[in-house]
């Protein structure tokens, strides 16, 4: 390129000095025009290898790969020197992990039941979301609804959605499991009783209660209808009087009639090997 600008000066300076000699016919006219040419061709010259050195600025430039979003990069799978090209394939996968959205699943009837409750007069961004980790530790921090997906999936019968959580500490990275909870209602003198205590049998639940008779306690098969489950406890719909005394211990040896020995829960086991039965308490999950 300055090998072109020097050739470039020399050439106008030729055009210079030949004009006033060309109008005094000291030189010819073809002397003139060639000197005129030489100078275009100098001119052209220099703005091909100024588009030279653009294009070469431009490729360099595509050495330098940037990620359009701020956040954290994997391990490449290109090394200084490769050679890529847009077949070349994944470089690396970059993700924004503050904030940091948790995708779950609801089945269909949760969602529809969450929509019915919450459709007139609540934003669902207004409902705060709490992050249980696979070390079964509480995240410190809530998260909001960020969005759902536009159906549900037909072979699981679930839908898809999605929180967004603080993560100034970059705890949380792509690919962990975690629990997501989220307080949907407050149930306020809810029967409830251990998960443990409620069996199922092709679709139908049921609970053993102990009834008093005469002298006897006496334990009684009963149907139940179940609600959410709320941390070991599960919530009775119908069913169940508050009164009921619930087995919770000795299942597998109860039948419809047989004698109990009642026992607060959870007391141990008596030595008689009788079911214990406990008194369901009031939950507000």
């Amino acid at each position: 390129q300055a090998q072109s600008a020097a050739l470039a000066v020399k050439t106008g300076q030729d055009v210079k000095r030949y004009v006033p000699l060309a109008k005094e016919q000291a030189i010819s006219q073809q002397e003139l025009d060639n000197a005129m040419q030489a100078d275009l061709a100098a001119q052209a010259q220099i703005k091909s290898d100024q588009a030279a050195a653009e294009t070469a600025e431009l490729n360099l430039s595509f050495t330098k790969v940037v990620s359009p979003i701020d956040g954290i990069a994997g391990i490449a799978t290109a090394q200084i020197g490769d050679l890529v090209s847009q077949s070349s394939g994944l470089l690396t996968t970059v993700s924004t992990l503050d904030p940091i959205k948790v995708y779950f699943s609801v089945s269909e009837q949760s969602y529809m039941d969450f929509w019915r409750r919450f459709v007139s007069g609540t934003n669902e961004t207004d409902l705060e979301m709490q992050l249980v980790l696979s070390d079964g530790k509480i995240y410190p921090h809530k998260g909001k609804f960020y969005l759902a997906d536009r159906q549900v999936n037909q072979n699981t019968g679930t839908l898809q959605i999605a929180g967004i959580f603080p993560n100034p500490d970059l705890l949380l990275r792509p690919g962990q499991y975690g629990r997501v909870r989220v307080q949907t209602q407050t149930r306020t003198n809810a029967l409830a009783v251990p998960q443990r205590a409620v069996t199922e049998l092709q679709g139908s639940y049921q609970v053993v209660i102990v009834e008093q008779q005469n002298t006897n306690a006496v334990t009684h098969m009963k149907p139940v209808k179940v609600g959410p489950r709320v941390n070991n406890n599960w919530i009775i719909e119908e069913g169940l009087k508050p009164d009921d005394k619930v087995v919770v211990e000795g299942l597998q040896q109860v039948k419809e009639g047989s004698n109990a020995i009642v026992k607060p829960f959870p007391q141990p086991m008596p030595s008689t090997n009788a079911p214990a039965a406990s008194t369901n308490n009031s939950a507000k999950p």
